[in-house]
Parts: C-alpha cells; sequence; structure tokens
C-alpha cells in the first residue's frame, strides 16, 4: 500500500481525537453522579477517572474492541480494494470524533457509541453499498441500546428500594447504614473484579478458570467491604443537621460507598468505550502493517489500547466539566444514596455488556439508571423537558455520524489517491 506511514500517523492521530472526544463527553457521565450527589469534589472524581478510566481501557478493552473493529461490516468485500476500508475507518472516526466536540460544547450527553457506530455504518451503505452493512450485527446492537437502560433502570430502581427498606426508612437510618452499606460495597467489588477476570483479560494473556474467577473476585469483594467498613466507622454523626435533608448523617456513609462505585463505573465505561477509539484504529494498523490484506481477524495491538486509554482521560480532563454539569444536576436531584444506586447498576450493565462483546451506550445506560432512581421517588422528581432534549440528542446522532463520515471519505480519498 501507498502512504504507509502517512497512514499510520493518521490512524493515530484520529483515534487520539476520537478518545479525547469519549473522555470529554461519555467520562464526564460516568463521574457525573457523583460529583452531582456532592460525593466527590470534581478534581477528585477527575483524578479516580483518570486512574480506573485507564485500567479499564487496557486491562478489559480487547472484548469489544473486536466488535467495532469487524463486526459492523462485510469487509471481505474489500480484500481488492484494502484502501477503501482504510481511508472509511479513518473517516468514521474524525466524523464521529467531531460529532463529540460539537455535542460536547453545548453540554449534551451523546453516545460515543451511537456516534461511530453510524459513521461506520454510513461510510459502508454509501460507499460499498448496502449489502456490506452487518444488519444483523448492527440490530443486536440497536437492541441493547434500548434493552440496557431498561435494565439499568430496573436495577437502580430495585437497588434505591432495597436503600429505602434497609436503610433510609428505618427508625435508626445511620445504624443501619453503617450495618448494610459495606454489603453494597462488597457487591461493587465482587461484580466488577468477576466479569472482568471471566472475559476481559485475556488479551494480555491472563486466563483463570471458573472457580478461581469467582474466588478471586470474593477476595476483592471482602477487601473492597473491609476497606469501606473502617472507613465508615471513622464517620461520626453530626449532632445537628444544619440542611434540613433528614437522612444527612446517612448520605456521609453513602459517600464513602460513591467512591467505590465511581472507581467501578470508570473501570465499565473504559472496558466498553475504549473500543469505539481503537476499533477503527485496530483495522487500519491490521491492513496497513500487512500490506493490504484484509482479514476478518486481527490482533489488536497494546499499544492503540494505550493510545485509546491515554485520549480518553485527556479529553476528560480538559473539557469534561461541561456534561457533568448536564447529568449530575439536571435529570434528578442526586444525593449519594441515589447516586449510588444509579451507578453500580449502570456499571453492573455496562460490564456485563462489554464481556459479551456488545457495545452498549453508557450514556443511555447511565441515563436509564438515573431515570430508575428518580422514578423510585416518583415521576415529579424527573426534569422531563431535560430528559426530552437528552432524547433527541441521541435521535440526532447517528444520521450526524453517518454524513460526516461519507463527507470525509470522498475528502481523504480525493486528497490520498
Amino acid at each position: 500500500m501507498e502512504h504507509t506511514t502517512v497512514l499510520l500517523v493518521l490512524a493515530a492521530l484520529f483515534g487520539l481525537f476520537m478518545a479525547w472526544g469519549i473522555g470529554a463527553n461519555d467520562v464526564a457521565n460516568a463521574m457525573a453522579t457523583s460529583v452531582g450527589s456532592r460525593a466527590l469534589k470534581l478534581r477528585t472524581a477527575i483524578i479516580i477517572a483518570a486512574v480506573f478510566e485507564f485500567s479499564g481501557a487496557f486491562l478489559a478493552g480487547g472484548e469489544v474492541t473486536s466488535t467495532i473493529r469487524k463486526g459492523m461490516m462485510d469487509t471481505s468485500l474489500l480484500v481488492d480494494t484494502p484502501e477503501v476500508l482504510v481511508y472509511g475507518m479513518l473517516a468514521s472516526l474524525l466524523a464521529a470524533g467531531s460529532w463529540l466536540l460539537i455535542a460536547t460544547r453545548y453540554g449534551l450527553p451523546v453516545s460515543t457509541t451511537h456516534s461511530i457506530v453510524g459513521a461506520i455504518v454510513g461510510f459502508a451503505a454509501v460507499v460499498i453499498g448496502v449489502d456490506a452493512v452487518k444488519w444483523g450485527k448492527v440490530g443486536s446492537i440497536a437492541m441493547s441500546w434500548v434493552v440496557s437502560p431498561l435494565i439499568a433502570g430496573a436495577l437502580s430502581y430495585i437497588l434505591f428500594r432495597s436503600v429505602q427498606f434497609l436503610i433510609l426508612n428505618t427508625r435508626e437510618p445511620f445504624r443501619n447504614a453503617r450495618r448494610y452499606v459495606p454489603f453494597y460495597i462488597f457487591l461493587t467489588g465482587f461484580i466488577i473484579s468477576l466479569v472482568t477476570l471471566m472475559k476481559g483479560l485475556k488479551h494480555i494473556g491472563l486466563q483463570f478458570t471458573m472457580t478461581e474467577c469467582y474466588l478471586i473476585a470474593f477476595i476483592i469483594g471482602l477487601l473492597a467491604a473491609g476497606l469501606g467498613t473502617i472507613l465508615i466507622h471513622r464517620i461520626k454523626p453530626a449532632k445537628e443537621i444544619t440542611s434540613g435533608y433528614q437522612f444527612e448523617n446517612v448520605e456521609l456513609i453513602f459517600g464513602i460507598l460513591m467512591v467505590f462505585t465511581a472507581c467501578a463505573m470508570a473501570f465499565a465505561h473504559g472496558s466498553n468505550d475504549v473500543a469505539n477509539a481503537v476499533g477503527p484504529v485496530a483495522a487500519i494498523v491490521s491492513v496497513v502493517n500487512s500490506g493490504g490484506i484484509v482479514n476478518q481477524q486481527s490482533i489488536l495491538p497494546p499499544w492503540v489500547l494505550l493510545l485509546g486509554a491515554c485520549g480518553i482521560v485527556a479529553g476528560l480532563m480538559m473539557y469534561g466539566y461541561k456534561v457533568i454539569a448536564t447529568v449530575g444536576s439536571n435529570i434528578t436531584e442526586l444525593t449519594p444514596s441515589r447516586g449510588f444506586c444509579g451507578e453500580l447498576a449502570a456499571s453492573t450493565t455496562v460490564v456485563l455488556a462489554s464481556s459479551t462483546g456488545i457495545p452498549v451506550s453508557t450514556t443511555h445506560t447511565l441515563v436509564g439508571a438515573i431515570l430508575g432512581v428518580g422514578f423510585a421517588r416518583g415521576i415529579s422528581a424527573l426534569n422531563i423537558r431535560m430528559i426530552s432534549s437528552i432524547f433527541m440528542s441521541w435521535i440526532i446522532t447517528l444520521p450526524a455520524g453517518a454524513i460526516l463520515a461519507v463527507i470525509i471519505y470522498y475528502l481523504i480519498s480525493a486528497i490520498l489517491s
């Protein structure tokens, strides 16, 4: 192939730009509940996100990457024209990244998964032909965009009901919070580590038996619960409630729990959404390095995951505060107990989805989870106008990604050909 070095440099730059957009828009969603409920300060949330997003992307990002890389379209149709695949993936990255930048500028939480899938499908349908798109795979992903917020919403509803039953609606909520919150911390550590161990670590050469996975996850859950218990018992209840909110003391304990669920959500997000940036990069690297051979299967180089992980962290640090404000404060009023239920439900749904290789939208999942928590308090607790704006931005995302990708493809092919 011609322009080998140029194509690799462009792939790295566009992949980094897309990852930056994910960090600015989607990671902000992951951290918004922690900041909106005032469990974490913005600076602390960004540090947690940086560490755990990076870990999730690098350690557990390989499974979903394969779906984004080869699952959207039939690449066998491009065996004789590998440059079309390369230009198309470059166009998809630049198109999706540009749309994310526009959306983040206006504080709109859009789906990065929508953006990249819309871009790839748009390019494939227009440039190669409608038959090139694997509509069955696209359909299952589209179904997951509906199913994942419903699952997350149902989980967060059940979790918040359990918190109300065990803690908030009892005679001694502070004492019961001390008793039961370590169990919720154990649950967080156990679920996230179990799914990561079972599905996420193959590409770095770590494979465990089912028994080993459960045992290690159980130990990690116990360690998290033990650390949480130590921190919780250091909390002294305020003698006087200053805010007028009767559960102020209880929320102090849930503030500790929010640190654990923020870590879980960041890890879950990194493992799922890094694929949106590095999947197309991996496809380009595979074709260019093989001298133009288009494979359905291709090795994912570690540096590509590293690139995505770094881009995500940079985007969050530089521009993430805009979407944090929208999701954290404007859908429903969040407290640490409500934010915890939303985050644990969303992170569980995302990690389960990424372990099956289906790229779900973290945005859809988290918004669904927050809606579930709000719904548990009654429909009046929800900001319907804000929810309508978010839904509208979701609808626009798919065609925006597709149209931009087609335009950029023809520009790139004109310049490089």
